[in-house]
């Protein structure tokens, strides 16, 4: 994302051996799907899909075989042929505008994607405090806050070793969670409870009622989302054309194992006219471990899912926006107030002044009353955006195929051309079942609805960026500082 320019006629030696990777440092395909899968895999989206049963199967095969499945491979080709991220693809595949646009919606995605997450936060952690408290808008809104400015203080500080918490978490907060979330699952069914969503075969479909009951899987695209990061490892293996693929479907597998097994937990445990789209997962503990008298351990699993996400954020907070700040710096998208750094080389402006933005956002969770609503509206905004910046890497991949069709690539595709026409019109069919208020949106008013998305994402994905585009002068260029 931050590397300059790279021509797609580069000498051919240069390329090659910027594909290779470096002698001895060659990863092999199995570290590489268990990188990837610890970068997708969560347990922050079980609730969503817990409200659908056992429909919850179908709603995650689908965006993974028309949206992760092209993104990985698709990106993959990409990185392992040109530096410098999607900035550079969409840039030399399209124009440089469209890709100031992709970086910038890299970027502005995370702006409603933290609030998101941290209305997750607070909900888990109110259960380790005081479970009422799940639902309140206005706890809700200081967690948001306090978290979130916390996190720019630690960043601004240019602490070392926060990426380490992000690693610990797919095991602390992940994968530990949810393997004694199925566990304890299957042993209540094995009890004799009762599956508190019905397991059977014509359940497997979820019910139709028009486009709104299909609303929630545009929610599983997040989900998905972030391989373009992953792909710029396929340089690191010893034969990327056989290993990438077997790597990624063994990602998929895991990921995948790690979606749908914890939502079935939940959906069992937890009716879906009581289950909270934030604090699902604590529910269904909270309910398990009652069966069992546990529920003192219930603050626990709490504090592990905070943890996680905690580090999570704190791993992500400066990634996109420092690469949204070099790209601005060579080429001057960026007023340079934005772009300057403090003296621990950290964006701190822009972090502040995205923090200003979130705080607004955070004050919405205390007026809406549902915070449940609160939170899907929110995920959607951040979809939207970076779905945007999908669809142009879709195109990109398609123009650089066809204007450098010899230019090395450690990894080709194979059709890739269909796969950019899958992944492009699933992308662009999600970002438009957005606007449609989903069935278990309860506020009523879908005008309301579609005027906060549509101001979110398109104002937010669109319009801003234009205008920072239009109002860009040469002075903005700043490719020589390093510090404010």
């Amino acid at each position: 994302m931050s590397a300059p320019d790279i021509p797609a006629d580069q000498p051919p030696a240069q390329a090659e051996a910027r594909t290779r990777g470096p002698a001895g440092n060659w990863i092999s395909w199995l570290a590489l799907a268990l990188m990837t899968t610890s970068s997708v895999a969560s347990l922050r989206p079980s609730p969503t899909m817990a409200v659908y049963g056992l429909a919850c199967v179908f709603l995650y095969l689908i965006p993974a075989l028309v949206f992760l499945l092209p993104t990985s491979l698709v990106s993959a080709e990409l990185a392992s042929g040109w530096e410098g991220g999607v900035y550079n693809w969409v840039s030399l595949g399209i124009s440089k505008p469209m890709g100031f646009l992709a970086v910038w919606c890299q970027f502005a995605m995370t702006i409603f994607y933290y609030p998101s997450l941290l209305g997750y936060v607070a909900s888990t952690l109110a259960y380790v405090i005081n479970p009422a408290l799940a639902n309140n808008g206005v706890w809700t809104a200081i967690v948001i806050m306090v978290t979130y400015w916390s996190g720019v203080y630690i960043s601004s500080r240019g602490t070392k070793g926060v990426a380490g918490l992000s690693s610990a978490g797919l095991i602390i907060g992940t994968l530990v969670p949810g393997v004694l979330l199925v566990i304890l699952g299957t042993v209540f069914l094995g009890q004799g409870n009762a599956s508190a969503a019905p397991m059977t075969a014509d359940h497997l479909l979820p019910a139709w009622a028009g486009l709104a009951s299909l609303v929630l899987i545009v929610n599983n695209f997040l989900s998905y989302s972030g391989m373009e990061m992953n792909a710029v490892h396929v340089s690191s293996l010893r034969n990327p054309a056989k290993e990438f693929p077997k790597a990624m479907f063994l990602a998929m597998g895991l990921v995948l194992a790690i979606f749908i097994l914890p939502a079935l937990a939940i959906s069992w445990v937890v009716p879906a006219e009581q289950l909270s789209l934030t604090a699902g997962v604590m529910q269904a503990f909270d309910a398990v471990f009652a069966e069992f008298g546990w529920q003192w351990l219930t603050p626990v699993i709490g504090i592990m899912l905070v943890t996680a996400s905690l580090g999570g954020m704190l791993t992500w907070l400066a990634g996109p926006s420092k690469g949204l700040v070099l790209i601005s710096r060579q080429e001057g998208y960026l007023p340079p107030f934005l772009q300057r750094v403090n003296k621990h080389g950290v964006q701190q402006n822009i972090l502040v002044t995205q923090g200003l933005v979130t705080t607004v956002i955070a004050l919405l969770y205390a007026f809406i009353p549902d915070v449940s609503s609160a939170y899907w509206i929110f995920s959607v905004i951040t979809t939207q955006v970076y779905l945007i910046m999908y669809l142009l890497m879709f195109v990109a991949a398609v123009q650089l195929r066809r204007k450098a069709p010899d230019h090395p690539r450690g990894y080709r595709a194979p059709m890739l051309a269909g796969l950019c026409g899958v992944g492009f019109a699933a992308s662009l069919a999600a970002l438009l079942i957005g606007f449609i208020p989903p069935s278990q949106f309860s506020s009523g008013n879908a005008g309301v609805y579609v005027l906060i998305v549509g101001a979110g994402a398109l104002g937010l994905g669109l319009l801003v960026p234009y205008l920072f585009y239009r109002a860009r002068k040469p002075s903005w260029k700043q490719p020589e500082e390093s510090e404010s």
